[in-house]
């Protein structure tokens, strides 16, 4: 598809959509106007870019991660690293679905370069029996940018977690993968009866490179106790899951994980070449997956 016809395309599906949008500045409604601009009430405009993803941030905000990290991360994702984790996401959403839905509306909370969304849509498409729409959602523009070269069913939007331009309870799902949330905004944006999947680090996550760039420090190991507090503090947790495997990645993968991980940032050079020497490395993908619900929401389903 050229690059014209999927503006074109993702155009229309903001104009299907557009109830689900509100002005990030003022919170007023929005429409889509000669299918390239949301405007509200009050005139605030953003347009629609040329690849096709519309940027809702009212100023610039900076972000260390970067276009390298998004591309080894997609990288990363596309040669299957992740498909267990996808897997098991999948599942938990189609469980959920009741027979009578029709559409599920998905939003994808700092979706990265939009690989995870994705994944996940397409599993559900080929699955369920009803439509879907996903959104996917970051603060940083090159990782969206990325994204949006991807399936035309999907709404990606440059925007803050911290001010999600969406209108309330539009979301049967929201997805949060090992990022950053808002649970005020989650809670806002979520169904009555939606869920909150979010994935969060184990324990044992990329142990190796861990050991390498941060042995004997507290680094080296990682809690998420804190996390899972917080989260349900926020949520009724209906439950806790576990997704750990071992995975055997060849040299020409390892420089794309160590790319796309924060946790080379605080690493020296010597030490980030030590793992790169490698032709091979085991490597330990270890996920909590928490599942949540508005408060008493699901006691009274």
């Amino acid at each position: 598809m050229s690059e014209n016809n999927s503006k074109i395309t993702i155009a229309r599906l903001l104009s299907e959509y557009e109830d689900i949008f509100i002005c990030p500045i003022c919170s007023n409604p929005v429409e889509v106007v000669n299918l390239r601009s949301l405007i509200c009430s009050n005139r605030h405009c953003f347009d629609l870019s040329k690849r096709g993803y519309i940027n809702l941030l009212s100023h610039p905000l900076q972000t260390k991660y970067d276009k390298k990290l998004f591309e080894s991360r997609k990288v990363i994702s596309q040669s299957g690293f992740f498909s267990p984790l996808i897997t098991r996401i999948s599942e938990n959403m189609l469980e959920e679905l009741k027979p009578e839905s029709k559409l599920i509306k998905l939003l994808d909370a700092g979706c990265g370069e939009g690989s995870h969304l994705a994944d996940i849509q397409q599993r559900i498409i080929e699955q369920a029996q009803c439509d879907s729409l996903g959104v996917g959602v970051d603060i940083s523009k090159e990782g969206i940018n990325i994204a949006s070269k991807g399936p035309s069913r999907t709404i990606w939007c440059v925007a803050d977690l911290a001010n999600c331009p969406f209108a309330d309870k539009q979301f049967n799902f929201i997805l949060n993968i090992l990022s950053p949330s808002n649970y005020s905004e989650f809670h806002r944006m979520l169904a009555d009866d939606g869920m909150v999947i979010k994935v969060i680090p184990g324990s044992n996550y990329l142990q190796e490179l861990r050991a390498i760039f941060y042995k004997q420090t507290d680094k080296s190991e990682h809690s998420n106790e804190n996390t899972v507090e917080l989260f349900n503090r926020n949520f009724d947790l209906v439950a806790i899951q576990h997704v750990q495997y071992g995975v055997t990645m060849e040299n020409k993968y390892i420089e794309h994980l160590v790319r796309m991980t924060p946790l080379s940032w605080g690493a020296s050079e010597e030490l980030i070449q030590q793992v790169l020497g490698n032709d091979k490395l085991e490597v330990t993908f270890d996920f909590t997956v928490l599942l949540g619900k508005k408060m008493n929401a699901h006691r009274t389903n």
